[in-house]
């Protein structure tokens, strides 16, 4: 079994901390074995995480023998680095052990030296902090992460999610990965820094409003071709009017509405049927697989073909 190490600094940021002890422990191999054992790491037996008191069950000992060390993100990234957890993370990447950080966690990684000479990132707000504080780093603020082999770092916050389901393809491949996102209800790969994959099926719209039936009609004919003027014909009103109306209570256009719930089906047919990219664009109401093709990943970050190898 892999065994990660979370190394624990004073101030250290809860959602940084909380982001690979979640992913992993959930992380199942195909037979239902657990893929990893965590370890909590820390260099005293109290942390101060800014609105709670952490007390690690392991101290720098725990970093030793570790198949990955994760240094998450910290209040105080500019703070120095102790010489024993300077020393303990040199050792530990003298040994050939995967060190990764998780947001301003670069900072701590960077102060060991670790990372001088190799393209780093960290989020995206602390970028030029960074370049100016360890110019031998080559930072990088528009990537979601950096993979140098033995050494890695995300960008902030969800990026991290983002490095820990990429660890997991390199441990145990893809599948072991997809399933580990789909319970993060993360993408296994967001392509770029700002792509997004997952839709949701549409704004949410209180029950009994004026909009529901209409809102129903069009889940239920997404496969026609539907104009503007269709759907205020079919609402009895006037296209500015219903635009205005889509606006108050959904946040959103109708045509945008309805692009969003036809990518939504089309996931849920790529999922769950072997229908060919052709004959879902035409169940969806795309007048071509092109068009389908290019709205697709436009929407999601990847294309048809991509997301069902991904998630079926």
């Amino acid at each position: 079994m892999h065994t990660v190490a979370v190394l624990a600094l004073d101030q250290v940021i809860p959602f940084d901390l909380s982001t690979p002890i979640e992913v992993f422990t959930r992380t199942r191999l195909p037979d239902g074995r657990p893929g990893y054992q965590i370890r909590i790491c820390a260099e005293r037996p109290e942390i101060d995480a800014g609105t709670f008191t952490l007390r690690a069950p392991w101290g720098l000992e725990g970093l030793k023998g570790a198949d990955t060390i994760i240094v998450p993100g910290t209040a105080t990234p500019a703070a120095p680095l102790t010489p024993a957890v300077r020393d303990a993370l040199r050792a530990a990447a003298e040994e050939g052990t995967r060190i990764a950080s998780i947001c301003v966690g670069t900072f701590p990684l960077a102060a060991t030296g670790l990372l001088d000479g190799l393209r780093a990132t960290t989020h995206w707000i602390a970028a030029d902090l960074l370049a100016d504080t360890y110019p031998a780093v080559t930072v990088d603020p528009d990537v979601l992460y950096v993979d140098n082999g033995q050494i890695l770092t995300s960008a902030g916050a969800a990026a991290g999610l983002d490095l820990c389901l990429h660890m997991i393809r390199s441990d145990y491949g893809s599948a072991v990965a997809a399933y580990a996102a789909r319970l993060a209800v993360m993408p296994l790969e967001r392509e770029g820094g700002q792509a997004q994959f997952i839709v949701h099926d549409y704004a949410p719209t209180p029950q009994g409003s004026a909009l529901e039936p209409l809102l129903t009609w069009l889940q239920n004919n997404l496969g026609h071709d539907l104009s503007l003027a269709d759907i205020a014909a079919h609402a009895g009103t006037s296209t500015r009017t219903l635009i205005r109306r889509f606006r108050e209570q959904t946040g959103t256009t109708p045509l945008q509405w309805l692009h969003r719930a036809r990518i939504r089906q089309a996931q849920h047919l790529l999922e769950t049927t072997s229908h060919s990219v052709e004959r879902i664009a035409d169940q969806v109401g795309f007048g071509s697989p092109t068009a389908f093709r290019d709205r697709f990943k436009r929407t999601t970050g990847v294309s048809p073909n991509t997301y069902r190898r991904t998630f079926s």
